[in-house]
């Protein structure tokens, strides 16, 4: 009987392509290769982790407390703001052996200038009556103190060096609500206290 060779073509071609296929698959899982990925066609990146965000520069750091200072500080003064550094009358606290006695004068330095919250701090002025919470200047050539965080640091004292004696923030909103416990009610009104309780924490902070 004679084959319609125009009918059996197509089908041959179609067998001859399946079998071609299943070859190349044998061969590639033969030799453990992986079958390409599909391209993508969103064209969109991956997200990478972005690096962290850098600290704010020229900001100071905010104490809540008496004790706070107290921890940070590395000398705490009762003394007298004199025209060649400032006179000390008492010390609370030192950190360290610093050397600073009663009747000794020490050098002040101002804040950074590139400190932004410098505009809103106050000065030393002559004559003054304080006690300072004091951080030393680790690169000055000479022994040099700074006041913590600029006004917080800073209390004024009215009276006498007795107990009863007032010591008040040097300012209202860049003050400590509290002696060991921060109170919410007293932000931005300053803090007021006795020397006597500063002496209290500073032996005891």
């Amino acid at each position: 009987m004679a084959v319609d060779l125009r009918r059996t073509l197509p089908w041959w071609a179609a067998a001859t392509a399946v079998l071609a296929v299943a070859a190349l698959s044998a061969c590639a899982s033969a030799d453990g290769a992986e079958p390409a990925a599909a391209p993508t066609t969103s064209g969109a990146v991956a997200p990478t982790a972005s690096a962290p965000a850098a600290p704010a520069r020229g900001k100071l750091r905010g104490y809540g407390t008496v004790q706070q200072l107290t921890e940070a500080a590395d000398l705490v003064v009762r003394g007298q703001v004199a025209s060649a550094g400032f006179r000390v009358d008492e010390v609370l606290r030192a950190r360290t052996d610093s050397g600073v006695r009663p009747g000794a004068s020490i050098t002040l330095a101002s804040l950074d200038a590139g400190v932004a919250d410098m505009a809103h701090m106050s000065t030393l002025d002559v004559g003054q009556h304080v006690v300072l919470y004091l951080s030393q200047d680790a690169g000055a050539a000479t022994p040099t103190y700074r006041t913590l965080s600029g006004d917080f640091g800073i209390f004024d004292v009215t009276g006498s060096g007795d107990d009863d004696a007032v010591a008040a923030t040097r300012s209202q909103a860049m003050a400590v609500t509290g002696l060991r416990a921060e109170d919410a009610t007293a932000s931005g009104n300053g803090f007021r206290t006795t020397l006597g309780d500063l002496r209290a924490v500073a032996r005891r902070p």
